[in-house]
């Protein structure tokens, strides 16, 4: 398999596991998967306490052959998820990073 088809299926897994123990009979968490464009969310709709619920909790990319965290709005750290499961860190933007801070971390840059 292919090096971005594989990260395809991790990024698929992370967020198929979190949606699916995150559901209750208020809020759902739906994983949706844009495999053309790459774009993978997980967004949690619902009612609680009489108030809507809405938005995205987990958004990630693939861009030139990287994985770009672009929003955790979990308790999970997606980026070591992501190593654990043999993605190297060369491979992984935390875009909600600015670019300047970026060269701090031991992740990639762009």
């Amino acid at each position: 398999m292919d090096r971005l088809n594989h990260y395809r299926q991790i990024i698929q897994q992370i967020l198929e596991d979190y949606s699916r123990h995150r559901s209750d009979d208020q809020i759902e968490s739906q994983a949706l998967f844009d495999e053309k464009r790459d774009h993978y969310q997980v967004v949690n709709l619902g009612w609680e306490n009489e108030q809507r619920v809405y938005g995205s909790v987990l958004h990630l990319d693939i861009k030139n052959n990287k994985i770009w965290l672009q929003y955790n709005g979990t308790e999970i750290d997606i980026a070591q998820t992501l190593v654990d499961l043999g993605v190297p860190k060369s491979d992984i933007v935390l875009g909600f990073q600015a670019p300047y801070r970026r060269q701090y971390t031991d992740y990639a840059v762009s």
